[in-house]
């Protein structure tokens, strides 16, 4: 009701031959010689301009280049790089990254294939989603990037829990229809009753990465068992996204760290370190500088607000911080960053305890204080001006269940 899931098969890079590009062999050159061939290839079949990777004029490639030089920093503006990359954030950072670790020639990826995955990972997901849409994914991915330099992590993990992490990041909310479970489920949709009402999206999301891999034939020159453990374990990364399980994974961190037992030198270690890895990069808009963050929540927002709507207009029950009329951004906010973030980023902290980790929590605390400045109910004095928090209090797991079910 409302809306339609976009339909895959419909892409115009389905129909390019990509074999014309193999025998160019620079880097720099490759990505324009890929988009001016998706330009020309269009123009040659008649096939309208959907999306078209828009060829970067030398200033703006300049510019977008200097960003990536300081891709690692936690105050990299996605949305300024997006806009240099003329909305190709996603394609241009995860490329980029994995060629600064040196996956690319260790893994011995087929530099075409790539770019092609990258660029249907892109379009695989919906822009008009204020919030769950490529730039999501990119800001994801950055953030992983950024806790993989970690101390702890970066002395322990393999170049192949580095690809994993990086490609999870960058897939993690493939083809998002911008609801979450508890709509889906209620409205019958078909996903709901493809994975039996349980996490639902996280499913379609590593479903949808995995087709776009065996696609693209990224891993086709490994080892199928290689190219099978790839898979799982992506799904693995993605299925940890799920909100209804944070309480699970947190209380697990949680005894690990009290109990101090994690050894990054066995794998299964790490993969889980992995995992909270990306749940924090998932939902680390509120540990952002200000600017940064508080464009997130507003975007996010846009996004529970639009679904209200739609189940307003369909007379259906109206899903917790969905309502636009007992919801403000600062209250959703504060909800969240009380019930969701600080958790979470309290036992990262213990676990790397960073420059970086300190940083994060500075922000939530200073943004949480923002919005409560911005917010009446949640600065005053009066019992009544505290029941918008308060009333978080009373529910604070079915609360964070649906927000999260968002944000995952």
């Amino acid at each position: 009701v409302g809306f339609e899931p976009e339909r895959r098969g419909s892409h115009p890079y389905l129909g390019v031959d990509f074999r014309t590009l193999h025998s160019l062999c620079n880097r720099e050159a490759l990505l324009f010689s890929f988009q001016r061939h998706l330009l020309s290839s269009r123009l040659l079949r008649g096939a309208p301009h959907l999306n078209p990777l828009h060829i970067l004029d030398e200033d703006y490639c300049g510019q977008a280049k200097c960003m990536l030089e300081k891709v690692g920093s936690w105050n990299f503006d996605i949305f300024l790089f997006d806009r240099l990359t003329n909305g190709n954030s996603l394609v241009f950072l995860t490329f980029n990254l994995l060629n600064q670790y040196g996956l690319i020639e260790l893994f011995q990826l087929d530099m075409v294939k790539l770019r092609r995955f990258l660029v249907l990972v892109q379009e695989d997901y919906h822009n008009q989603n204020p919030y769950h849409n490529a730039v999501h994914a990119a800001d994801v991915t950055q953030a992983m990037h950024c806790y993989l330099r970690e101390p702890k992590l970066a002395q322990s993990l393999t170049s192949f829990d580095i690809l994993l992490g990086l490609l999870a990041a960058a897939t993690h909310d493939l083809d998002h229809p911008g609801v979450n479970q508890p709509f889906l489920i209620k409205t019958n949709h078909y996903l709901a009753a493809l994975y039996r009402n349980t996490s639902v999206l996280e499913n379609h999301h590593w479903r949808s990465a995995v087709g776009l891999l065996r696609e693209t034939e990224l891993f086709s020159h490994l080892p199928v068992e290689d190219s099978l453990s790839i898979e799982r374990q992506l799904g693995s990364l993605i299925l940890a996204t799920d909100i209804s399980r944070q309480n699970e994974y947190l209380s697990r961190f949680r005894t690990h760290l009290d109990e101090n037992d994690l050894c990054l030198g066995h794998a299964s270690h790490r993969h889980f370190v992995l995992q909270m890895a990306l749940k924090c990069a998932d939902i680390c808009n509120p540990c952002r500088p200000w600017e940064l963050s508080k464009q997130w929540s507003e975007k996010v927002t846009e996004e529970f607000f639009h679904q209200g709507d739609i189940e307003k207009k369909h007379k259906l029950e109206i899903s917790p911080l969905c309502d636009s009329e007992a919801n403000t951004i600062a209250s959703v906010q504060i909800g969240f960053m009380t019930y969701v973030v600080e958790p979470l980023f309290a036992e990262w902290a213990r676990f790397s305890d960073t420059r970086l980790s300190q940083t994060m929590l500075g922000h939530l605390g200073l943004n949480k204080a923002s919005w409560s400045a911005l917010e009446p109910e949640a600065s005053g004095s009066s019992e009544e001006g505290e029941s918008e928090p308060g009333r978080a209090t009373e529910e604070p797991s079915s609360r964070a269940l649906s927000q999260g079910s968002q944000e995952s």
